[in-house]
């Protein structure tokens, strides 16, 4: 009979997460996570499988909660659809500016350090990044049916565009960019969409 597990799936898997988003998923120890989370290693070992494992388990669940949340912000109606797409750029600017410790963002991180010598990590990766400029593109077409952006225009472009310049400004931000500049770079790139 299999026994019921005493933690919080939840509770562990975030402590993990925040290991590895900390220190990059090379410099987490084990002996690390284990007392992040609370758990021995056996525990975590039996739970989660491999420090491998366990990091691709972190990374997809932060991958489909970023997702959640960009859709979050800019699902709705056409009338308001550019204001949500100012909104979340300068969301993330605003977010990139505030992180005083330059942890930055896990997906940018974990695709940087292991997409190269990781297939499942590379494949998260583009999954993410196709699903965000997917609700991206979207949301400007929203916009352009509202006569917010130019109708002339390619709305899977120009969200390839943002999504560039969002994933800039999060790796500017880590590499300590200044927030005025991380701001103003925000504000441009909305300066440029084509408005009618």
């Amino acid at each position: 009979m299999a026994r019921s597990r005493s933690f919080d799936e939840g509770e562990v898997l975030r402590a993990a997460r925040d290991q590895f988003w900390s220190t990059g998923y090379a410099a987490a120890r084990v002996d690390d996570i284990a007392a992040a989370t609370g758990l021995g290693k056996g525990s975590l070992y039996g739970a989660f499988g491999d420090k491998h494992q366990l990091f691709l388990r972190t990374f997809d669940d932060y991958c489909a909660e970023l997702i959640e949340a960009v859709r979050r912000a800019l699902d709705g109606p056409d009338a308001d659809a550019f204001e949500r797409l100012r909104a979340h750029v300068e969301a993330v600017a605003d977010a990139t500016a505030s992180d005083l410790c330059r942890r930055g963002c896990l997906l940018a991180k974990g695709t940087a350090e292991l997409s190269e010598q990781d297939p499942a990590v590379a494949a998260t990766a583009r999954r993410t990044f196709a699903a965000i400029e997917e609700l991206l593109t979207s949301c400007i077409a929203g916009a352009q049916r509202a006569g917010d952006i130019r109708r002339d225009q390619n709305p899977a472009r120009l969200a390839g565009l943002l999504l560039a310049v969002l994933r800039g400004i999060e790796a500017l931000g880590k590499g300590g960019s200044s927030p005025d500049s991380l701001r103003a770079i925000a504000e441009t790139a909305l300066a440029v969409l084509p408005r009618p």
